[in-house]
């Protein structure tokens, strides 16, 4: 578990690396920083919230077995590439210079949260399956009834 740690650590120094090399092409870094610095404010005022009230309804609603982490994590992810899309998806209308955003980037969204579903949905069934068959509550076992009076119970 150390190695995948220090394994992560170091892709993720990487790619701030390269994303910090990025940052010294960028003619309007005022515009660039404000738009970071929006995404985080949108992040911890809302996405971080409502996947914590997500999390704690489906708690609430009895949904158990581990698939709390999973359905935050996709609710995590799906809530970030909605922010990082929405100026192209608030884009109005039809434009001058039709290679500007020349992509179908409704589509594409759709996509990637079909994706982000699909990946989650094995991994919350693998985790109910596994679950269910890896422990019995003895409260609800019902295949043996209460110990007969003067019983030995060990």
């Amino acid at each position: 578990m150390k190695a995948m740690r220090a394994l992560a650590g170091v892709a993720g120094l990487a790619l701030m690396g390269v994303g910090a090399s990025l940052l010294l092409d960028v003619r309007d870094l005022t515009g660039v920083l404000l738009w970071l610095g929006g995404a985080v404010v949108l992040h911890d005022g809302l996405i971080a919230p409502l996947v914590l009230l997500a999390g704690l309804v489906l708690v609430r609603g009895g949904v158990h077995g581990g698939v709390r982490g999973p359905v935050r994590g996709a609710l995590t992810v799906a809530g970030a590439l909605t922010v990082v899309a929405l100026p192209v998806l608030l884009r109005p209308g039809p434009r001058a210079n039709s290679s500007v955003l020349p992509l179908d980037y409704w589509g594409n969204w759709l996509v990637a949260m079909v994706a982000v579903a699909a990946v989650t949905a094995p991994v919350v069934a693998a985790r109910r399956f596994t679950r269910s068959g890896s422990h019995t509550d003895p409260a609800s076992d019902t295949t043996t009834g209460p110990a007969p009076k003067g019983a030995d119970p060990t």
